[in-house]
């Protein structure tokens, strides 16, 4: 099943910033099991509203059924890696 993580960001959010150091070491361990999608919050203000994005950083996990699960805020790589793990079950 194709799992999808969505990061929304923006340039001057600072733990966006922590985040993204999280989410590189993700992608090098478990990169092959899902997919990345980087979105910055300024340029796409249309898909945020979609997904009720209010704080940054947010992250979305989802699959063909749509979203596993959402995190608010600066999120370890372990409880990212679960959602990951349940999504694509």
């Amino acid at each position: 099943m194709a799992v999808t993580l969505k990061d929304f960001y923006a340039d001057w959010c600072g733990p966006c910033k922590t985040q993204d150091t999280i989410l590189e070491e993700l992608e090098d361990a478990r990169g092959d099991e899902f997919d990345i999608e980087k979105i910055n919050v300024d340029e796409n203000q249309e898909l945020a509203n979609d997904y009720q994005v209010r704080s940054l950083p947010t992250l979305i996990v989802e699959n063909e059924d749509g979203v596993v699960e959402r995190f608010i805020g600066v999120t370890q790589q372990e409880d990212i890696e679960q959602a990951i793990d349940q999504a694509s079950a």
